[in-house]
């Protein structure tokens, strides 16, 4: 009778994560393509683990006023409440209210590149979002207050030395609020994690950084709660502009 261990299928999901972006590394040489394979790794990861009431795509973010984030890696988004999710020849727009966490996709960390992913997040986190009161059986629910939307980065390895060190935590502090990044993986190294009660980050090195990184990031979704209600009549304005 075979033996099952908790622990090795953990430690498996994480492997296969590094392997496939080691592998896409190493074999593919157009930076374009190499670009777009590791983010289809981060994606099936999530695509396969999240909950059903997320999804994960590649996409732009719009607001009822009519204004886009840029292209976004990875966004992490409502599907159980949220309508108006557009296709257009394999481009996903999605309304600014049904995003819970967008991600930028990287081949490495470095201080440039976490700054080009700040100010992906910020892109999103600038959008206008509607909250409208939601009606029940015995009357109606105050507008449900906004959600912080999750921002990060990932990555396969590190240019610094260490790989998550003072290099790191000094280019994640130099920033706002609104570029903030709260969550990332360097998939050969560890993972980060903004602890909100102490305003510092928390570094985690080693170990099975792919896996951990998920289950942070389920954990934080789950404290977010549920998207607002949007208000799909802001929406209906621009049929006749």
């Amino acid at each position: 009778m075979t033996n099952w261990s908790l622990s090795q299928l953990l430690a498996e999901l994480h492997d296969d994560v590094q392997q496939r972006l080691g592998t896409v590394r190493r074999s593919f040489g157009h930076p374009g393509t190499k670009g777009d394979a590791s983010e289809e790794v981060w994606l099936k990861l999530l695509q396969d683990y999240l909950p059903e009431r997320y999804r994960a795509e590649r996409a732009h973010v719009v607001d009822s006023e009519g204004a886009f984030s840029e292209q976004i890696d990875v966004v992490v988004f409502d599907r159980q409440y949220s309508p108006l999710i557009l296709h257009y020849e394999n481009q996903k727009i999605i309304p600014a209210e049904s995003v819970y966490a967008v991600f930028e996709v990287k081949q490495s960390v470095d201080a440039t590149y976490i700054k080009y992913a700040q100010k992906k997040v910020a892109s999103v986190r600038r959008l206008h979002r509607t909250s409208l009161p939601i009606p029940h059986a015995g009357g109606t629910y105050e507008a449900k207050p906004l959600i912080p939307v999750l921002g990060g980065l990932l990555a396969f390895e590190s240019d610094w030395t260490p790989p998550l060190g003072d290099f790191l935590v000094s280019a994640l502090d130099n920033q706002e609020i609104q570029d903030r990044l709260d969550l990332g993986c360097v998939a050969c190294h560890g993972y980060f994690n903004f602890n909100r009660t102490t305003n510092t980050y928390d570094i985690a090195n080693g170990g099975k950084p792919a896996t951990a990184f998920l289950l942070k990031l389920i954990s934080q979704l789950q404290s977010s709660g549920t998207v607002p209600m949007i208000d799909t009549q802001a929406y209906a304005q621009w049929l006749t502009k």
